[in-house]
């Protein structure tokens, strides 16, 4: 028979079967889709701010890679007293080391416009005036790309 020390013993020494249950067991299955569920929210909050960013980024590229060549193009003028006749010109006498791909279509072909034959420098060979993005798509201030 038990003396009433050993029962005591025993008693002690066994853990509350509720907690050793808890345990073992991790998370129940409402938790892990409450928690999933606050996941996917925040995410889907994410994604619109995400791709927005990822557009200004490109625009602000647009702008800059525009600015850039319009320098050049008024630099070789200036300096060749005639206007490129094409953008590769730029690139074979060294003013641009290549042509800037516009990052609203993926490639380097851009809009030229080529100056008035009576406005321009050299009138007996009129050059490239202006250079434009040729995509269709409008920017976030509403205005066409093809009009920066």
């Amino acid at each position: 028979m038990c003396t009433p020390s050993q029962v005591k013993k025993t008693r002690r020494a066994r853990p509350i079967p509720s907690i050793e249950r808890r345990r073992r067991q991790g998370f129940t299955f409402v938790e892990l889709m409450v928690v999933i569920t606050i996941i996917v929210i925040l995410v889907t909050m994410a994604i619109p701010i995400y791709q927005k960013s990822i557009l200004r980024a490109k625009e602000s590229v647009l702008k800059t890679n525009l600015t850039t060549m319009r320098q050049v193009i008024d630099n070789y003028t200036y300096d060749k007293e005639k206007a490129p006749q094409n953008l590769q010109d730029l690139v074979t006498d060294g003013y641009l080391r290549a042509i800037p791909i516009d990052p609203m279509t993926g490639s380097n072909n851009w809009q030229t416009v080529m100056e008035d034959a009576s406005q321009s420098v050299n009138q007996a060979e009129p050059g490239i005036f202006d250079v434009k993005s040729t995509s269709d798509k409008t920017g976030t201030d509403g205005r066409a790309y093809s009009s920066y």
